[in-house]
């Protein structure tokens, strides 16, 4: 089928959305699954009826961008030091286990070394998205987990960062890879301090003298939340940490919580999207050849990543059923798994089996993690009525 206008592509995907999701609500089903499902049917490697997910793509990246954005807002930026430097060696420790993992069972599976080290890589992170979105506002904002979970993704995105500078920088062989290599890790320290002179000389004046605006203040937001995306992504950082310094930077403002309660339902539009791209863009056709390791690393992640995250989280002295849960609540692969398996494939570093493993491993990982938490801790789309907390 032609491709479809962008508009009734948006009608397919919001009107499907909306029937799967009754039945997802009515079956007691996360609405992750009924949004992947989605894509998986009405994408190229369905029924065809949305051919070119591309442009949805680049659209649903938008609410990654927001959902960093309303996490900084959340974030004192003292009390996100003090986390950070905690939680610094589970994160790292964790993600050396994590990468062995993948690297040894991709070598029995008969892939090559530098595929192996990339599925490695890839189960290094866990999802953002999942993480944050299926933990109650309550305990995102006020209890300690909230910010054992927050402080470890953070940190993880850090290093997801630095693995993508690496793989984007051997996509080419001129010598300026090495200076582009660092110029990220230069810049990072120089945005944030940017950030914050520019929220204070200009941001919050401007706050301050038109607040009784409140749609000015609602685009002053969007525009700084993607202002400062574009700037990060100028500088070879991604764009998701480039609104994540614009909400830490904003963060000490009163003004921060409406912000975030106003930015909500736009964040939730643009997740819709990205989770529908995740089903559209997989290819049914490859399922026979990488089911079989698909579904082993998929298990030893939901298995082991509980595990070895309450291993370490122990270690720094963190409370046994608390390690356990932060452990569960961070037992799936990344968004960034995806994008590492397009980079390293568009760069012919993996091939397209290696390719589909990880985004299966991911697709697998995010539905059975989901049903792991909301079937047994508190979440604001819980299956079970004595579990669901907003």
């Amino acid at each position: 089928m032609a491709d479809q206008p962008f508009v009734f592509s948006l009608f397919l995907i919001f009107t499907g959305a909306a029937v799967l999701a009754s039945i997802a609500l009515y079956t007691k089903q996360p609405l992750l699954v009924a949004y992947i499902v989605l894509g998986a049917l009405l994408g190229p490697y369905g029924y065809s009826l949305i051919s070119d997910t591309s442009l949805l793509q680049d659209t649903s990246h938008i609410g990654i961008i927001f959902l960093l954005f309303l996490l900084g807002l959340d974030m004192q930026p003292s009390h996100l030091v003090a986390m950070l430097k905690k939680a610094s060696s589970v994160a790292i420790g964790s993600s050396i286990a994590f990468f062995s993992i993948g690297f040894f069972f991709s070598l029995i599976f008969g892939l090559t070394t530098i595929e192996s080290a990339v599925i490695g890589l890839s189960l290094m992170f866990s999802s953002t998205i999942i993480g944050i979105k299926l933990l109650p506002t309550t305990v995102l904002h006020h209890r300690h987990i909230g910010e054992l979970v927050v402080g470890l993704l953070l940190l993880q995105d850090i290093i997801a960062i630095i693995v993508l500078i690496v793989l984007y920088a051997n996509q080419g062989t001129h010598t300026e890879n090495n200076w582009m290599m660092l110029l990220p890790l230069i810049a990072m320290p120089l945005l944030t301090f940017a950030a914050f002179q520019v929220i204070k000389f200009v941001i919050l004046p401007l706050i301050q003298r038109f607040d009784r605006f409140h749609e000015y203040i609602f685009l002053l937001a969007i525009g700084w939340c993607l202002g400062m995306a574009e700037a990060a992504q100028l500088v070879g950082l991604s764009g998701e940490m480039g609104a994540f310094i614009a909400g830490v930077s904003l963060a000490s403002s009163p003004i921060s919580q409406y912000i975030a309660t106003h930015l909500k339902p736009l964040r939730d539009f643009f997740l819709i999207l990205f989770f529908f791209s995740i089903g559209a863009s997989f290819n049914l056709s490859l399922v026979p050849d990488i089911a079989l390791p698909a579904i082993i690393l998929a298990l030893l992640v939901i298995i082991l990543k509980p595990i070895i995250f309450r291993f370490f989280l122990l270690r720094i002295e963190e409370d046994n059923s608390m390690a356990w849960e932060v452990g569960f609540r961070l037992g799936q692969t990344s968004e960034f798994s995806l994008l590492i398996a397009y980079v390293a494939a568009s760069s012919s570093m993996i091939g397209i089996e290696a390719s589909h493993i990880i985004q299966a491993t991911a697709i697998l990982t995010f539905l059975l993690s989901s049903y792991v938490v909301l079937l047994n801790f508190p979440s604001p789309i819980a299956i079970k009525d004595k579990l669901r907390r907003d």
